[in-house]
């Protein structure tokens, strides 16, 4: 099939390098005349492993190309994808400025299209909130009398995976009106259903319903992943207090198989994205249509709470006191970890962020590693901290380390080197990397999320 993906963001490219992967002919369009000559020249403006050398692959074989002219392919198009951002109003809600913008090109460019041509299908891929596919149609029929369907096609990949997760699908959820919209759609995705099937008979599921109901699962399944996650993190906060052990618990409810075992990692809070700006907006959808979603709203204050744990049990072990200017003037802290999570470069409402604004407001000195957000935070921040060629610079001369994202690299370390780098054998560990037994074997004084600190 001939594929349009409009949009070269997160979603956008892996869409586009995953349908031709699938044998489809893709055209990926984005206003950005920079990123395209990037693209056009194999260079990712994001990091996700495994989509470089898929964009690089498919670039060479002919059937990806990148481009800033819309009508280029919409002549010839079965599908138009709309990938293009929706970030987060003042009020909470998402911002359609952007897939309303494209709606109305495409209905624009549908001009080119000859009268008898069978409908084009236009898919909201951007995460939308509920009834953003008939305002998409009535945008484009505003602007043609040729013949197309929306459909809501939300996606579901986890970053740092994605590729695996576009490539093996758990899930497909198409929100269509019509026979022949499924059967576009189906057309696009049987071979990865078939492969997702192949590897484990569990997943690769199809899942058609209406436009509507395809747009709030998004949002739901969110929803429940971020409910997961803060009511996990309370736990641990509570095991601390009473002396158990998150670990036991985790394990022994995970084990419940009306609960399973997954999100269940206590940490620093969520961050990233998807999270954040879609429980805002499904708050919003719950308050404007007269159902409050207060486990939601709950959730939500939960993980602001959250984000502040690492920088409080800090300033408690150096015995910061309230109200004092700069107590922790004369400290220096190693920050491992400034990506929301590992194996991405995405710093979006990142824990890391609010831990380093925390202790700097507070009169510390930072230097931080990551092994691909760098950049972004010194696009972000400035020299506000400084950065680390590798972890083992990060903490030389520093009164303490922090972990702030679960890079496994930072696991592997050799943490006798590590220490010989410290002022002390002073760890906080807010992704629970290593073991507090083992921790205090070494002689470190480790703080974790759940478990109580191990002493010397």
């Amino acid at each position: 099939m001939q594929v349009l993906i409009i949009g070269s963001g997160y979603v956008g490219l892996v869409a586009a390098a995953g349908f031709a992967d699938s044998g489809h002919h893709v055209i990926g369009v984005d206003v950005d005349a920079a990123k395209i000559e990037k693209l056009r020249k194999g260079i990712s403006p994001i990091y996700e492993p495994g989509l470089d050398e898929l964009l690089a692959k498919y670039q060479a074989s002919g059937s990806l190309s990148f481009t800033q002219d819309m009508s280029a392919g919409i002549v010839n198009a079965d599908a138009a994808f709309i990938c293009v951002g929706t970030p987060q109003s003042e009020d909470g809600s998402a911002d359609l400025q952007y897939v309303l913008a494209v709606a109305a090109e495409i209905g624009k460019a549908m001009a080119l299209r000859a009268k008898d041509a069978k409908p084009l299908i236009v898919v909201d891929k951007s995460t939308v909130p509920v009834g953003t596919a008939a305002r998409v149609h009535a945008t484009i029929a505003a602007q043609t009398d040729r013949a197309f369907e929306v459909v809501s096609n939300p996606e579901f990949l986890r970053e740092g995976c994605a590729i695996d997760d576009f490539l093996f699908p758990d899930r497909v959820v198409v929100g269509c009106r019509t026979a022949f919209a499924e059967s576009v759609m189906k057309g696009l995705y049987e071979k990865k259903l078939a492969a997702a099937k192949a590897r484990n008979p569990e997943t690769g599921k199809w899942f058609p319903m209406d436009p509507p109901s395809a747009e709030l699962t998004k949002y739901a399944a969110n929803a429940m992943l971020a409910l997961r996650i803060s009511f996990i993190n309370e736990i641990a906060n509570l095991c601390e207090t009473v002396g158990a052990d998150i670990d036991f618990v985790k394990a022994g409810i995970g084990s419940d198989h009306r609960i399973g075992k997954y999100f269940l990692n206590p940490g620093p809070g969520f961050g990233g994205s998807c999270f954040p700006k879609d429980l805002q907006a499904l708050l919003k959808a719950g308050r404007e249509n007269g159902h409050p979603l207060m486990t939601l709203a709950t959730t939500v204050e939960a993980n602001r709470h959250q984000k502040q744990v690492l920088a409080l049990k800090v300033r408690k072990f150096f015995g910061c006191k309230p109200g004092t200017p700069a107590p922790l003037a004369g400290k220096r802290f190693a920050l491992w970890g400034l990506a929301f999570k590992a194996h991405t470069d995405d710093i979006r409402e990142a824990m890391a962020l609010e831990l380093i604004d925390s202790l700097v407001s507070q009169g510390a000195e930072i230097m931080v590693h990551d092994f691909e957000a760098m950049p972004a935070v010194k696009a972000k921040i400035g020299d506000r901290v400084k950065y680390a060629a590798d972890p083992l610079s990060a903490c030389e001369g520093a009164d303490a380390l922090i972990i702030a994202t679960e890079w496994p690299q930072y696991q592997q370390t050799d943490l006798d080197v590590v220490a010989s780098k410290l002022k002390a054998k002073v760890m906080f560990d807010g992704r629970n990397l290593f073991r507090p037994e083992a921790m205090k074997q070494k002689g470190w004084t480790y703080h974790s999320i759940g478990r109580l600190p191990a002493q010397t």
